[in-house]
Order: structure tokens, then sequence, then C-alpha cells
């Protein structure tokens, strides 16, 4: 496993072309209220028009939010932190992930840009729309909710200090995938997908999380 590198403080030009390089960033507010709102829109198709009735729907919201977690898992496990093993790959893994393990502080790269995210979004739209019809609304509703509130908790984890109460470990989990092992703790907003697929990383001590939280 390698240890996350890391400038804790300040941010990366990526591209000299102006435009190129604000395509990289944006206010963490900006997705999420794009796609709380989004969520709001399929909800209310979803009720007004198909059949399936109230418990049905509520069902199809909760899929659709726990199957983005699992979602979130794979994709940063497994495409931010794919095995880059030449330098085209390692050039394109900084461009996508790198920079914010470089730079996790970086209050404008805390999200994904919004052109990527919308493209992603209209992807996962049409495989479900494909696998489910007219269900897909409730159930991408869910699943846009469960976006949103991954932006925030992943937003709050890198620029607010940790909660004193339970909601504490997830400022631990994610803490411990920057600053003290990038290969391992791949998920941010539902911890449970790494100790069941057992990519949560094992504590040597107690100083490990000390030493990772002091780093927040």
């Amino acid at each position: 496993m390698a240890r996350a590198a890391v400038s804790n403080q300040g941010t990366k030009v990526l591209f000299s072309n102006y435009l190129l390089e604000r395509l990289t960033r944006t206010h963490f507010l900006f997705p999420v209220i794009l796609f709380y709102t989004l969520c709001v829109l399929m909800l209310l198709l979803s009720i007004f028009f198909t059949s399936s009735g109230f418990w049905v729907l509520l069902a199809l919201f909760f899929s659709g939010a726990f199957a983005f977690t699992l979602t979130e898992y794979l994709i940063h496990r497994f495409l931010f932190h794919f095995n880059a093993n030449t330098d085209r790959k390692k050039k394109i893994q900084y461009l996508i992930h790198g920079v914010h393990h470089e730079f996790p502080k970086d209050k404008d790269r805390l999200v994904m840009p919004p052109v990527a995210s919308v493209l992603l979004a209209v992807f996962f739209f049409s495989i479900f729309w494909l696998l489910m019809k007219e269900s897909v609304f409730a159930f991408f509703s869910g699943f846009c909710f469960g976006y949103s509130t991954y932006l925030m908790i992943h937003y709050a984890v890198h620029r607010c200090k940790p909660p004193k109460n339970y909601l504490r470990i997830l400022w631990r989990h994610h803490a411990l995938h920057h600053y003290r092992e990038d290969e391992g703790n791949y998920s941010v907003s539902f911890p449970f997908w790494d100790f069941f697929f057992r990519s949560n990383l094992k504590l040597k001590s107690r100083n490990d999380i000390k030493e990772a939280m002091n780093l927040l």
C-alpha cells in the first residue's frame, strides 16, 4: 500500500488554457443543488406519471440511494485508483483524482466538475431506464439524492472540523485514506462497503487515527 502524497494546503493549475482550467473547478454547492433539484423532479415524475403505489416508490427511492453508495465505492476504488503502470496512465489518474490527493483541501476541486457529473448521470439514467423502464424515475431520484448527500459529506470531511458525535466515523474513515494509505477506505458516504469488500485499512496503533485526524 502506498502512503498518499499530500500538500495539505494550496492548489495547482492543470491546464494553461483558461476555459479548460475553469472546467476543472466548481463551487461544491452547484452540483449539490443541481442533483437535489433533479432528485425532486424525478420524484415528481414518478408520483404523477407512473402507476406505482406509495410503498413501491419509497422502496425504489431508497434502493436508488443505496445503489449510489455502492457505485461511489466501485468508481473510487476501480476508476479513480486504477493501476496506473505507464506514464500516460499516471497522468490520466492524476488529472481525474491524483490532484485531489495532493491538494485535499482545495475547495474548488472537492466535487466532480459538472460537465463530467452530468455526462455520468445521463449514462447511469440510460442504463437504469433499459433495466427498469418507468420505475427508473423513483430509483434515479434516490440515486441523485445519494450523490448530492455524498458531495456534502465529502466537502464537510475536508473543510469542516470533525464532529463529536457518531458522524465522526466518516471523518476518521476518509482521513486514513488520505493521510495514511490511499489503497483502502474507498467509501466516503457509507464505510460499510470497505468492511464488506475487506478494503478497510487495518490500524496498527491509536496513533494512526490521531495523526490522520490532525491533518484534517
